[in-house]
């Protein structure tokens, strides 16, 4: 389980769950939400692969020196914006193709932060953070505010969780790192 402090007090706890195949044999991962230990929602069917995309890619923006001139604090640092500011997107999906059950995003947003100077003219600095917003079967919402140092932490830990339910399986034949790359099992 790996978890949030979001911006409403309340604890978002994000567990991978196991999904079997036909033959009952795990092969990715689900994320099951809770908020403050009462279940939320079920989203993001077989999204290790995508978590773990997203890890290297955060880790890797926070060591690009190119992004320095734009954004020189690295907590302000992520992966190339591609169709948008989303990072991720999970829902539940039924088996009709409906949305229902809960969702768990993220978005990148440029915040404006006036910074005054003493005896200066103050001057504009701007921040982006990832908003990891969450939406409960019920359709209440919560959202926690991360710096790229803070998602890096977040999707690593779930990363490592999902590798460690589907390595407990099998040791060596399921591995996040292959899953959706072409690799066979």
């Amino acid at each position: 389980m790996v978890g949030l402090r979001c911006a409403d007090g309340s604890f978002l706890s994000v567990t991978p769950v196991l999904c079997n195949d036909s033959a009952g044999m795990p092969y990715e991962v689900t994320l099951e939400l809770s908020r403050d230990g009462v279940p939320y929602g079920t989203v993001g069917e077989r999204c290790a692969w995508r978590l773990a995309r997203l890890a290297r890619g955060v880790e890797a923006a926070r060591r690009d020196h190119g992004q320095a001139g734009r954004w020189p604090d690295p907590d302000d640092r992520f992966p190339p914006e591609e169709g948008g500011a989303e990072l991720f997107s999970f829902r539940y999906r039924s088996r009709w193709g409906g949305v229902a059950g809960g969702e768990l995003r993220c978005q990148l947003r440029t915040i404006p932060l006036w910074t005054p100077r003493p005896e200066q003219r103050g001057e504009w600095r701007l921040t982006r953070r990832a908003f990891v917003e969450a939406w409960g079967v019920g359709g209440l919402g919560t959202r926690a505010i991360l710096t790229s140092g803070e998602l890096a932490g977040f999707v690593r830990a779930l990363v490592d969780e999902a590798e460690g339910c589907l390595g407990n399986t099998d040791p060596g034949k399921v591995r996040v790192q292959g899953t959706g790359t072409g690799e066979t099992r």
